[in-house]
């Protein structure tokens, strides 16, 4: 005998699909999803499907949009000579909660990984070159995380684009702000000395 009914079961394993959901989580979400209104659950299916059908990638930064070019792409109080680098949508949003960035964005859509069959074909460059030919952008800003493939990457990138004579910076890295120095690991205790500002 099945441990649940079919839609039931079949909803678990969809939901276990998800990021950072695994089995425990997709059965409570499961059983919540069949208790709620069916009005609660059209609506989520509804938000869903318009995900699916009205966004899209902004044409100039591949960033996620209802309208092209994207809201950030057509503010006219953005610094047009300042780019930044990021590997997924969701990275803007982490940058803009700073309120401290006022320049321009590009999304690659992923990071070099050769192991898993990652290589420049994949990521989102050629609008990003369109773009330089322009000779607004003054600086480049490489905010791929701090990890193997976000700093090939990186590296990748600034050979590329140092030779049109843009400059180009990386992100710092470091120890995050509230820890403690004895549960940092080498590589980040090294990158936060060797990224070191005067105070």
């Amino acid at each position: 005998m099945k441990d649940y009914a079919e839609p039931l079961a079949c909803l678990i394993d969809e939901l276990k699909r998800l990021p950072g959901i695994g089995q425990k989580s997709a059965q409570r979400i499961a059983f919540h999803l069949e208790r709620i209104p069916r009005q609660d659950a059209e609506r989520l299916a509804t938000a869903i499907l318009d995900v699916k059908d009205k966004i899209r990638l902004c044409s100039v930064c591949n960033n996620l949009t209802e309208q092209d070019p994207c809201g950030y792409c057509s503010d006219s109080r953005r610094e047009q000579e300042v780019l930044c680098l990021v590997e997924t949508p969701y990275n803007v949003v982490a940058i803009e909660k700073t309120r401290d960035f006022h320049g321009q964005y590009h999304v690659l859509h992923g990071l070099l990984s050769p192991l898993q069959g990652i290589g420049p074909e994949e990521l989102k460059l050629k609008n990003l070159f369109e773009r330089l030919k322009g000779g607004k952008v003054k600086e480049i800003i490489v905010a791929t995380s701090p990890t193997v493939e976000g700093e090939a990457t990186a590296v990748y990138l600034s050979k590329l684009i140092k030779p049109l004579g843009i400059k180009v910076t990386r992100i710092a890295t470091g120890i995050p702000v509230g820890s403690e120095l004895e549960f940092a690991d080498e590589v980040t205790m090294l990158k936060a000395i060797e990224g070191r500002r005067e105070m």
